[in-house]
């Protein structure tokens, strides 16, 4: 069974390892400083650079990717220009099968082998606002991903989260106080037969499929006050998006 707490990387005290991608979105200033510090290597896909020029305007020095990938038909030439100076490494990629998240996904992984670092999930803020198409296209990386890797590859934004269970048995681990109220099991790919446990709306060897049943705005399986929720499993046949919320007041 995978075990995974989605949301102990945004945890200041959380003890995950992991690597971060940044893509051509806007920033949460207080997830980027969070993960930022966490994170063993730091990449750009192409105009993600913009956004981290911008946002650490104050103290751009501390915030140095390990790199930046991509066509740079995003990338401003004057921020193209500073990260070169810091000497930032420059990595054209120009392939257009595949979008520069994937590219930058798998450097990112080559880069990992290479130093042979021990981690534990990568983590990608950005993609999942903006271009409806743009957000598909994450979700498709998503799907490369589970022939380039075994790590788990999390994208957040703003106060979401999406993650691709493969086909198997998944333990999800929701009480680390960051959780919103909602959550869902999204068959992004094809149908698939699906039993959880944890949710207010359980599934049992249902199908979800497009057209038939999707489970959004779901939440979690009510507790009394004061007590912790319960895990979430999840057994699934085909690869399956779980998304939830994320609570930034807390």
């Amino acid at each position: 069974m995978d075990k995974l707490t989605p949301l102990e990387c945004l945890l200041p005290s959380g003890k995950q390892r992991i690597c971060l991608i940044i893509l051509n979105q806007p920033l949460d200033e207080d997830h980027l400083n969070i993960l930022w510090k966490k994170a063993l290597l730091r990449a750009c896909a192409d105009g993600a650079a913009n956004h981290l020029y911008n946002i650490t305007l104050k103290d751009r020095d501390s915030f140095l990717p390990d790199y930046i990938s991509g066509d740079f038909d995003s990338i401003t030439a004057e921020v193209k220009a500073f990260y070169a100076g810091k000497g930032c490494r420059l990595i054209e990629t120009h392939d257009q099968d595949f979008t520069d998240f994937t590219k930058c996904l798998v450097l990112l992984l080559n880069e990992i082998q290479t130093r042979r670092l021990q981690v534990d999930a990568i983590v990608t803020l950005g993609g999942l606002g903006g271009r409806f198409d743009q957000i598909m296209a994450s979700i498709e990386t998503l799907h490369h991903a589970r022939s380039l890797t075994e790590l788990p590859v999390l994208l957040i934004q703003d106060t979401s989260l999406a993650y691709l269970l493969k086909p198997g048995n998944h333990q999800l681990e929701v009480n680390t106080g960051l959780e919103g109220d909602w959550c869902g099991l999204i068959p992004v790919g094809g149908a698939c037969t699906t039993v959880t446990s944890g949710l207010k709306w359980n599934l049992d060897n249902q199908i979800l499929k497009f057209g038939e049943l999707v489970s959004t705005s779901n939440t979690y399986e009510p507790v009394a006050p004061g007590e912790a929720r319960k895990t979430v499993t999840v057994t699934t046949d085909q690869p399956l998006v779980w998304c939830m919320g994320i609570c930034k007041e807390k």
